[in-house]
């Protein structure tokens, strides 16, 4: 089968041919897959970021947002079966120790991580096991949702957190209107009543957030000078909550000081770092919450969303050849939403 794998940090992946993934275990599923999210934690593992951290074997084959189809299933599955239509959860996990136990799958302390630290899904098979695997409704298709695996289930976790801070005549703020906070958004109007106000760099990023029902949005200008004044006017004296879906360049800054006095600034993006004197943390008791991917129970409640018409991606579809393309497309910011390979696309 091809695979798109890393195989040295710092260099584009190659498009390999090899073995398809087979059962070993009771619990194995093998889904053909239908789609595969691009995100930018790819590229982060591309720049070998997660390295010191997931300490994977080169080459392996990216792609942690996938959907697809039931091929085939281990001897102890019982919840799906071949022909399933399903979307996997990014972590496969135990289900024995006591993060599991609690319903916190994304902590677990045995999980796997296809796409960051063994096999992926930017190939036409992979293997992943019963507990990460999410029947779909039929009316959804793998293009349609793959990267509400990640991007979609990571920002929906963040406001899921979030809601009994934004009650009626709350304002939320969020930063970056692209593959995660276009997400964001949907969920914030999906679960709150909160004014939402979108900062993006991007027109287009903006015209989107306004049709995903963004009340009020904000340019963000070059230099980042005057933004926190625009967002202070439009919040009235600062956000209850700030998203960032960026976490880079100066948004960790922007975030902290739009916030309110008893705000909450939501670390969701990463790459750069908050800097808060600690006086400041104290004497206007603000927090600041990081935001892992979220539990299986947040995706069923997200495909749930997403099946009533609530939550939609908006997306670039990339045949699964194209891979390098769609991921130099996004390091530039030439995509707007979410881009999704799709094997064969071209065929």
């Amino acid at each position: 089968m091809r695979a798109v794998r890393v195989h040295q940090y710092r260099e584009d992946p190659h498009l390999d041919d090899v073995d398809e993934p087979t059962v070993v275990g009771p619990w194995d599923v093998i889904v053909e897959v239908g789609a595969a999210g691009l995100c930018r934690t790819d590229l982060h593992v591309i720049e070998g970021q997660w390295d010191h951290i997931q300490h994977p074997s080169l080459p392996y084959i990216l792609g942690h947002e996938n959907a697809g189809w039931v091929r085939e299933v281990g001897s102890a599955v019982s919840n799906v079966s071949a022909g399933d239509t399903v979307i996997m959860h990014p972590l496969v996990t135990c289900g024995l120790c006591l993060a599991c136990r609690e319903g916190q799958d994304s902590h677990c302390g045995n999980a796997t991580f296809p796409g960051l630290n063994v096999d992926g899904g930017m190939a036409e098979f992979m293997r992943t096991n019963a507990r990460s695997v999410v029947k779909l409704d039929s009316s959804l298709q793998p293009a349609d949702i793959a990267a509400l695996a990640d991007a979609g289930l990571t920002a929906y976790h963040a406001v899921r957190k979030a809601v009994q801070q934004l009650p009626p005549g709350s304002h939320a703020v969020v930063i970056g209107s692209g593959g995660l906070g276009h997400i964001g958004i949907q969920s914030l109007k999906a679960l709150t009543a909160a004014t939402v106000t979108v900062v993006d760099r991007s027109p287009d990023a903006l015209e989107l957030a306004v049709s995903l029902g963004a009340d009020h949005t904000v340019n963000a200008s070059s230099d980042g000078n005057g933004d926190a004044g625009r967002l202070l006017d439009i919040t009235d004296g600062g956000a209850h909550v700030v998203f960032d879906f960026v976490g880079e360049h100066g948004t960790e800054s922007l975030g902290v000081t739009a916030l309110r006095n008893r705000g909450s600034y939501y670390s969701i993006g990463y790459g750069g770092a908050v800097n808060i004197d600690t006086i400041e943390i104290i004497s206007r008791e603000i927090n600041v919450v990081g935001n892992l991917v979220g539990t299986y129970t947040d995706l069923v409640e997200l495909m749930t969303l997403t099946a009533q018409g609530k939550v939609t991606l908006h997306t670039r579809k990339y045949d699964l050849e194209d891979a390098v393309q769609a991921m130099h497309d996004l390091d530039s910011g030439a995509l707007v939403g979410r881009g999704i390979l799709v094997p064969h696309l071209n065929k």
